[in-house]
């Protein structure tokens, strides 16, 4: 079933009035039990272009993202925003955790962790779920919801922090077709309200269709950094023209 947003006035931020910091990753490593997982990224994300991570499985995008949203530490190396100050960030994973309370006080719950008054949170939390197609759920229990929803929750719940910056690991990756198209359709219409993107994907079509730039990991390593268009047309790598191709395993 196809979500089609509402476009309205919202009491959430149309329009960032500035960029965010750029997210600067030097000589970054991480490794696991003896295994290095990154090895010596060194990129910088500076515009406010939609920043999409691709690369075979196990490459690393999901321990990238969460090295970049601050959820790991490097073993070596620096994550930082530059010029340095408070971003407000957020991250939606694959499989979204949703809480055993109604669709709305799992949105009201983290405004409320932001330090949100209560009087405003009622507010914001209703706009996003709105925005997502989800107020007439507010009451739900949100364990009830199928997984387009839980997905359009957890990107509700992000949105109603209104951060400058949202992580999206692979969010579409269980979803049916109808469910993803709904979940691209928030994340342009979140990016387009001001916020930064960067998200991982397995679909290539996905990644034509939102990204502005692509990260191609492999290996841990991220080799190609170039616009999209260049990606897709003329990948600088081998590794990149064989994934393209369907080649990686």
């Amino acid at each position: 079933m196809r979500v089609d947003l509402p476009a309205r006035t919202s009491t959430l931020a149309a329009a960032s009035p500035a960029a965010p910091p750029a997210l600067v990753l030097e000589h970054l490593h991480y490794a696991r039990a003896g295994q290095l997982i990154i090895d010596d990224v060194n990129i910088v994300l500076s515009s406010r272009a939609r920043s999409l991570i691709l690369g075979p499985n196990g490459a690393g995008k999901s321990v990238l993202m969460r090295l970049c949203h601050g959820l790991l530490m490097p073993t070596s190396g620096s994550v930082r925003w530059a010029p340095a100050r408070p971003v407000r960030q957020a991250m939606v994973f694959q499989r979204p955790v949703v809480l055993r309370r109604s669709v709305l006080a799992n949105v009201t719950y983290g405004l409320r962790l932001a330090g949100v008054t209560r009087i405003e949170r009622r507010a914001r939390a209703m706009d996003a779920l709105e925005r997502v197609g989800l107020a007439a759920l507010a009451a739900r229990a949100a364990v009830l919801l199928s997984g387009g929803e839980r997905q359009r929750l957890a990107l509700a719940r992000a949105w109603a922090l209104e951060p400058e910056v949202l992580f999206l690991d692979e969010p579409t990756a269980n979803l049916d077709p109808a469910s993803a198209a709904a979940v691209e359709r928030i994340v342009i219409a979140i990016h387009e309200a001001g916020t930064r993107i960067v998200m991982s994907t397995h679909n290539l079509g996905q990644a034509r269709r939102l990204a502005d730039e692509i990260l191609f990991i492999d290996q841990g390593r991220v080799i190609e950094h170039v616009p999209a268009p260049q990606f897709f047309t003329a990948p600088g790598s081998i590794n990149a023209r064989r994934y393209l191709e369907a080649e990686l395993p």
